[in-house]
């Protein structure tokens, strides 16, 4: 069996809608199909929700009738039979009627999650109803039924695993599940969504709970690039990379994927596809335990970093002192990313600035505090790098013209990181793209 998650642009119009339903039957396979919202719909949820919290509740209502109004047009061009549109618009006259209904309510977070789930249960249904218009033996499978979190809000694996098997054990002669992505259950029983990876995650969970025989993510790229399409003209994908390859790029800037999603896949070792709706016929990339080959696989880059830099001559010899530096972040759950140290000083970077003041002020209590803000990590990935001849040789050659505010080299053996000005990223990158790659 398997898991095949297609995200918002690979299901956001109904001609691509009805491109995924020839893919989810291109062969024999059980499988379990995981839709997210369409092409946004999330986005224009979160304004609607925003406005309701902020109490413009009429622009709020605006928003809501632009939202029905695409759903209406899509169904008109998703399904030709009388019928099943005629179903269709009733399914969408009740979503839509909640969305209505709720502006008269007191505004809360459990509202917000409610609110913020609609995107997938209407493209569940509404491609439920294309299959069924196809003649396509189907099953939805309400993520709700089965998906949860514990009460620090992680997935419950366990519990997950039990309640698919009784489903799926339930409907043995069922050929395609359909479920929604990113929504879930929390443990006092409410909606809930899943903040690190959205459809992603539930794919990898999902994928981990039945012990799939592989997790396909489809998107509109095929597979990951060795380095960003958006900045670098020539890239190319990835045949393939191990789960440790794959996280680091993911952590370091890569888009296609959230650094926490496939955590799930890599731990109950289930091979992970990325591949494109657009280009079905490509390769894409592999992710297994297995890295494939040797050597720089890709680049990616990190934009908001902050550099701080304390320095103290208390420091030299200074028992604890980092201990007391690392406490201050751990205080206020910031955490870093790259460090550095000499005799006299420690530099580190972080991504989240909100408590930057706090930090500071804390840290002035040890030595001088520099800060460099709008910095940009760019990280060299592969595998076993750092053991592989001329590997640092051709980085330092590529780069000789940009200004390097930090190295951070052996920590991770798939793993080289740059420090950098953001004003510096896109050059780096095609740099590295030459210099590294042969790319011009």
């Amino acid at each position: 069996m398997k898991v095949m998650k297609f995200g918002g642009t690979s299901v956001g119009k109904p001609q691509r809608m009805k491109e995924v339903a020839k893919l989810i039957t291109a062969d024999d396979d059980r499988k379990i199909v995981v839709l997210s919202a369409l092409s946004g719909t999330t986005n224009a949820l979160v304004e609607i929700s925003s406005l309701i919290a902020a109490g413009d509740r009429n622009e709020a209502k605006q928003k809501i009738w632009e939202l029905e109004a695409l759903y209406y047009q899509f169904v008109d061009e998703l399904l030709s039979d009388d019928q099943l549109i005629s179903e269709a618009k009733k399914i969408l006259a009740e979503h839509f009627e909640f969305l209505t209904i709720i502006l008269k309510i007191s505004f809360s977070e459990a509202l917000n999650k409610d609110i913020l789930a609609q995107g997938e249960l209407l493209s569940t249904k509404l491609f439920c109803l294309y299959l069924e218009e196809q003649q396509i033996p189907h099953r939805l499978l309400p993520a709700l039924d089965f998906m949860t979190l514990d009460t620090q809000d992680e997935p419950q694996i366990g519990t997950i695993k039990v309640k698919l098997s009784q489903l799926l054990t339930k409907h043995k002669d069922t050929p395609i599940f359909i479920t929604q992505g990113y929504i879930t259950k929390n443990a006092k029983g409410e909606v809930d969504n899943l903040k690190r990876g959205g459809s992603d995650f539930s794919a990898s969970l999902i994928a981990a709970a039945i012990n799939a025989d592989v997790c396909e993510i489809w998107t509109d790229i095929d597979g990951m690039h060795n380095n960003d399409p958006r900045v670098v003209k020539t890239t190319r994908p990835i045949e393939q990379l191990s789960f440790e390859e794959a996280a680091e790029l993911a952590y370091f800037g890569a888009k296609i994927l959230h650094p926490a999603s496939i955590w799930p896949a890599q731990f109950y070792n289930v091979p992970v596809k990325l591949l494109n709706t657009m280009e079905p016929s490509a390769k894409g990339t592999l992710i297994t335990e297995q890295a494939g080959s040797t050597g720089v696989k890709a680049v990616a880059a990190k934009d908001n970093i902050t550099a701080i830099k304390i320095k103290s001559s208390r420091m030299l010899l200074a028992y604890g002192f980092l201990r007391k530096v690392f406490e201050v972040f751990e205080k206020y759950k910031t955490s870093i990313d790259m460090i550095t140290t000499s005799e006299v000083a420690v530099s580190v970077t972080i991504d989240n600035d909100i408590y930057l003041n706090e930090i500071t002020r804390e840290l002035e209590a040890y030595g001088t505090v520099e800060i460099d803000t709008n910095q940009s990590i760019v990280s060299i990935v592969g595998n076993e790098i750092t053991e592989t001849k001329e590997v640092m040789r051709k980085l330092f050659d590529a780069i000789h013209d940009i200004p390097v505010r930090m190295v951070s080299y052996g920590g991770s053996r798939h793993n080289i990181s740059l420090l950098i000005p953001r004003s510096f990223k896109d050059q780096t990158l095609g740099a590295l793209n030459a210099g590294l790659f042969g790319l011009e």
